[in-house]
């Protein structure tokens, strides 16, 4: 049976983006939506995860010839749609033309947001020219406090969260206002701080942010055993775990503290955190 907590008034106030954080742990967040008998990364793949009750969406974004941010993982329409070109290469007009499968079309960042005015999204922004689009995207929205910006490259999300801030690139000032959670960059030594129990260091590494979302290893280290997430805890962020599919895997993920579980089957997820201990 899964751990439950009611998430602290003052911790989340306490984080960038409180609103993104104020609903009760654990978090279950839709990997690119509900893709059953729908393509990924849809309106129709976020219809579904929320008909399911998902209070969180994680997607991905990309950028467009004409510079409009797209919810797409991949750069390319290879897996996609079985075609070569490249997102950044076609404008949107283009993209509209593809199918993807069911009579699916790719969606903007901006339609996404307003469809669904009262969720949660966790947006990874793949690629550089994509920061700005998600940006003003965002903005245009009003969604600042129910987005967490991530990405591999610390570049890319800090570029995204200092244009949300509507501060100068790279300014580095402290006060944040936007949730973002840590690239490997920063993530892989501050695990091996927590790891060796230096928590003041782990501390300051991962100070950006207020999140780490990360897979169960790294290389041959364990990344969520109880003592690591005590100590990412002490360190002053949440940890979610991804992409989990198994309920019997998650389960023992909550019960060693994990305060998120990324999944292709929120459905299932949402069933097991539901369920009475």
């Amino acid at each position: 049976m899964a751990r439950r907590r009611r998430a602290d008034p003052g911790e989340s106030a306490g984080r960038a983006g409180g609103g993104w954080f104020a609903p009760a742990t654990p978090r279950i967040l839709a990997h690119r939506g509900l893709a059953l008998e729908v393509p990924e990364n849809t309106i129709a793949a976020f219809e579904k995860a929320i008909s399911a009750g998902a209070a969180y969406i994680e997607t991905d974004v990309n950028a467009t010839a004409d510079g409009i941010a797209v919810a797409v993982h991949d750069p390319t329409l290879d897996r996609v749609a079985g075609r070569s070109d490249r997102i950044a290469d076609l404008t949107l007009a283009e993209l509209r033309e593809v199918d993807l499968g069911g009579g699916g079309r790719f969606a903007t960042l901006a339609e996404v947001l307003s469809a669904h005015p009262e969720t949660r999204f966790n947006i990874d922004i793949k690629a550089e020219d994509a920061a700005a689009p998600a940006a003003a995207a965002i903005l245009a929205a009003g969604a600042l406090d129910r987005v967490l910006i991530t990405s591999f490259s610390t570049k890319r999300r800090r570029a995204t969260v200092d244009l949300l801030e509507q501060r100068p690139l790279g300014s580095r000032i402290s006060e944040k206002q936007v949730a973002a959670s840590a690239s490997a960059r920063e993530f892989v030594p501050a695990l091996l701080a927590a790891k060796i129990g230096l928590v003041p260091l782990a501390r300051l590494l991962l100070r950006h942010v207020d999140a780490v979302q990360i897979p169960q290893r790294i290389w041959r280290i364990r990344t969520t055993t109880p003592r690591t997430v005590r100590r990412l805890h002490a360190a002053g962020v949440e940890v979610h775990v991804w992409t989990i599919n198994d309920p019997d895997e998650a389960r023992h993920l909550l019960e060693n503290g994990a305060d998120g579980i990324v999944t292709d089957r929120v459905d299932l997820m949402l069933e097991l955190v539901r369920t009475p201990p």
